[in-house]
């Protein structure tokens, strides 16, 4: 389903500021049923959804996939900007209805200078290339929690075409993606994240404001791709030492990295007296660095 589809060129935003709320269509009994295979919460507070769709910036860009929009109580505050939305879901009653029932209920933002599209598909298993060619495009959703790390993992493999990311991941993995060296959360995920991004902790979402409410807290973040995203090291290399390194967190490194077979004279390097934990992202660099150019 598309409206009014446009060259993809820098056109002046337009952003509204407020949403007249459809009761009708977020009460318990909505238009779709959530799926507890799929792992949906559909998100009912008109508020949330707003503030969600304003983390991402459209600055240089115009392309953005929503994953998992559910009932669309998002993508109707996404598509108040002139942008190219694509709204990924797996679930086909979804599809159905922001094919079918959603551009009735919201002509007017259909009829702004933005365009949408619906496709039935994972994410996961997508082949990102066949939407935007080598055109840049953000990621945002209210994602679901049973998938919500590979996301992110995916994500990060699609890090030069992707200068914004934001979402509500469950509130625990939020903060460990955030989360910074000496704390507890802090792992594989908050490194190669951090790596690439700048990782900010938004705000928490409590679970009475979805349907069916879920266990547990939610969390909103935005990553922001750093200017110089490349690594000053072996990028392959870099993710097997991370990977590695907290397969045996409560390790030192010294320990947890032997399947490396460094030599005697590198490992007297103060850096192996640490564990992991206890590394910024720049420290893994240099150890990548060390480890590379190591001669046993």
């Amino acid at each position: 389903m598309s409206a009014n589809i446009e060259p993809m060129g820098n056109r002046k935003k337009k952003r509204s500021t407020s949403y007249k709320k459809n009761k009708k269509y977020h009460k318990k009994e909505g238009p779709v049923k959530a799926k507890k295979y799929l792992g949906q919460h559909f998100l009912k507070d008109e508020s949330i959804a707003q503030q969600i769709a304003e983390t991402l910036s459209f600055d240089g860009f115009r392309n953005v996939i929503e994953i998992g929009p559910g009932t669309g109580v998002l993508t109707k505050y996404l598509l108040q900007n002139e942008i190219f939305l694509v709204a990924m879901d797996l679930d086909s009653e979804s599809v159905a209805y922001l094919n079918q029932n959603f551009p009735l209920e919201h002509p007017e933002i259909l009829g702004n200078n933005s365009t949408f599209k619906v496709i039935e598909a994972d994410f996961l298993k997508f082949d990102l290339s066949t939407l935007f060619g080598t055109e840049p495009f953000a990621i945002t959703g209210n994602f679901p929690y049973n998938i919500s790390t590979q996301i992110v993992f995916k994500m990060l493999e699609w890090r030069h075409q992707i200068p914004e990311f934001s979402g509500m991941f469950q509130k625990e993995v939020a903060e460990r993606i955030c989360a910074k060296e000496g704390n507890k959360t802090y792992g594989i995920l908050s490194v190669l994240t951090q790596a690439y991004y700048n990782a900010e902790y938004l705000f928490t979402v409590a679970p009475e404001v979805f349907d069916p409410p879920p266990k547990v807290h939610s969390g909103v973040l935005r990553l922001t791709r750093k200017e110089g995203f490349e690594l000053d090291c072996d990028e392959k290399l870099f993710i097997r030492v991370v990977k590695t390194a907290f397969n045996q967190r409560r390790k030192t490194l010294r320990n947890s990295l032997k399947s490396f077979d460094l030599s005697n004279i590198l490992k007297e390097d103060a850096i192996f007296d640490q564990r992991p934990e206890q590394l910024a992202v720049a420290d893994f660099i240099t150890l990548v660095k060390k480890i590379a150019n190591d001669t046993v």
